[in-house]
């Protein structure tokens, strides 16, 4: 049987694009009639996905097999790392938790190589016997020298497949050549062999101004440049990582429109859940941290956390309690999404320590329910309908939803507190409501990706603004994530040199 053709994009650094150009190759691929499957050996971010089956990898590579036409699976990513702390990661192996993993594993590099490459070399196997196409993605950068010895992601990985490497530098940072010149030099010579083109990114300005060094970087490495892609910012593809809008906090609105304001925890998780909410003319979606720039937002999130008691604990010690506390008093709208949901409710229990060294922590009290850590992660992709009636749920009583849950325990009514979204599956609680109708808690993921539920949630919110009602005659422009992808494969024609790529794949 022929093995899968591979290719692998890497980079100067984080953040220079990789994973948006490993996503636009994989639907070129795709377009071209090749059975595609994105792959990434080890993968560190708080914004993950569920497989078909129920296993947990990374958001971007969910994203990616999107972009292939493909179901994602656990072998495209088989390293994921979910920090907690600066020095402490939760280490997901083939879409379970494994344990934790400590930045002092990282000194040892071959402890920690032998543990964990094997899944990398099966899970990469697999996907050559099984795809005409692989597209393999770096993480940072191949030239941490500190960090080569125990490599699992980048260069090892491209001699491990024999795959030609692409390089991306950022030029929207500054130094694009320097950085393109410095990570050729500190690789060692045989990893130089795979190198078979430069890409610069993110470029705004004369392409004539730019000519010259292409020649010059090229004499100085013997590498070509292989393409200069523009700063694309009218494609949309979800972001592997929180996005600048979930690190720092935006201005208050004045425009007539739904005000929605998400708390930026510190470990916010699955962020781009919320980006449909973006897309919307109706509304205004703002990420804050600072509890001086809450304001009063018509509708407030408090979205899923990686670290529920430290977040919570993030919440008191910012003043943003406070601020939560009044936004209830004042008769405001609230989603708790997840980890946000087991905010609102009385208490948080932690017996085993699963989550935490605390066994109880005290919740906001904005929802009658308490949560309880126990037993195994759930991973599921999951469906149901809606239970209730009323508040910003009124008129949403059985419209059916999709999404997912990643999350550790069970939450539970404690009394007053009504069920107002139920598994499809097993009739199980996925959300609860206060008795005002005005504060909702759900363990479902995507929830405003079903446009009918978004749209009854917006709408009631909408009703209550009085003066500042939205503008009913404001229509949100149709959205299609297929035509995005497809919108992504055009510049990547228009921009890379296709049959240089092509060709150091044998194709």
């Amino acid at each position: 049987m022929n093995e899968g053709r591979v290719v692998m994009v890497q980079g100067v650094g984080s953040s220079v694009g990789k994973s948006l150009l490993t996503t636009g190759l994989c639907r070129v691929f795709a377009q071209d009639g090749y059975r595609v499957a994105p792959f990434k050996a080890q993968n560190m971010s708080l914004n993950s996905a569920v497989t078909p089956d129920g296993l947990e990898i990374g958001r971007a590579q969910e994203v990616q097999a999107q972009a292939a036409k493909v179901d994602s699976r656990v072998e495209m990513n088989p390293i994921l790392l979910k920090p907690e702390a600066n020095s402490v990661s939760q280490l997901v192996v083939m879409g379970k938790m494994s344990g934790k993993l400590h930045s002092r594993d990282f000194g040892n590099r071959r402890e920690r190589r032998e543990r964990l490459w094997p899944h990398v070399t099966r899970s990469l196997d697999t996907l050559r016997r099984e795809y005409d196409v692989v597209v393999v993605e770096g993480a940072g950068s191949p030239a941490e020298i500190n960090l080569r010895e125990g490599d699992i992601v980048n260069m090892e990985v491209a001699l491990y497949a024999g795959a030609p490497v692409f390089i991306i530098g950022d030029i929207d940072k500054g130094g694009v050549f320097a950085s393109l010149y410095g990570t050729h030099a500190l690789i060692s010579e045989r990893e130089r062999q795979l190198v078979k083109g430069f890409i610069i990114n993110k470029f705004r300005g004369y392409l004539d101004l730019l000519t010259p060094g292409l020649g010059m970087i090229e004499e100085l490495t013997g590498v070509p440049v292989v393409g200069v892609v523009p700063y694309l910012t009218d494609v949309y593809v979800p972001e592997e990582d929180s996005p600048r809008a979930a690190r720092v906090s935006e201005p208050i609105s004045e425009r007539g429109v739904v005000d929605v304001a998400v708390i930026a925890l510190p470990h916010i998780a699955n962020f781009d859940e919320f980006d449909p909410l973006s897309r919307r003319a109706d509304v205004r979606l703002r990420y804050v941290r600072e509890a001086r720039d809450l304001g009063s937002p018509d509708l407030l999130i408090i979205p899923g956390s990686k670290m529920t008691v430290a977040d919570l604990d993030f919440l008191r010690e910012s003043g943003m309690e406070d601020r939560v506390r009044k936004h209830i008093s004042d008769g405001r709208a609230l989603v708790g999404v997840c980890g946000g949901m087991q905010m609102l409710g009385t208490a948080i229990r932690d017996p085993d320590g699963i989550e935490s060294e605390r066994p109880f922590a005290e919740g906001l009290g904005a929802l009658d329910i308490e949560t309880i850590f126990d037993g195994d992660k759930l991973t599921t992709r999951t469906g149901g309908r809606v239970t209730t009636d009323g508040g910003i749920l009124a008129g949403a009583r059985g419209m059916d939803f999709s999404g997912y849950e990643i999350h550790v325990g069970a939450s539970r009514s404690q009394g007053e507190a009504v069920i107002a979204m139920e598994s499809g599956e097993t009739g199980e609680a996925l959300g609860y409501m206060d008795s005002s109708g005005r504060i909702l808690g759900t363990y479902v993921h995507d929830l405003f990706k079903n446009e009918e539920v978004a749209d009854r949630i917006i709408g009631n919110v909408a009703r209550t603004l009085g003066e500042r009602a939205v503008d009913g005659e404001a229509e949100t422009e149709a959205f299609s994530q297929e035509a995005e992808f497809d919108k992504l494969a055009g510049y990547l024609r228009e921009y890379l040199d296709m049959g240089v790529i092509r060709g150091a794949m044998g194709l």
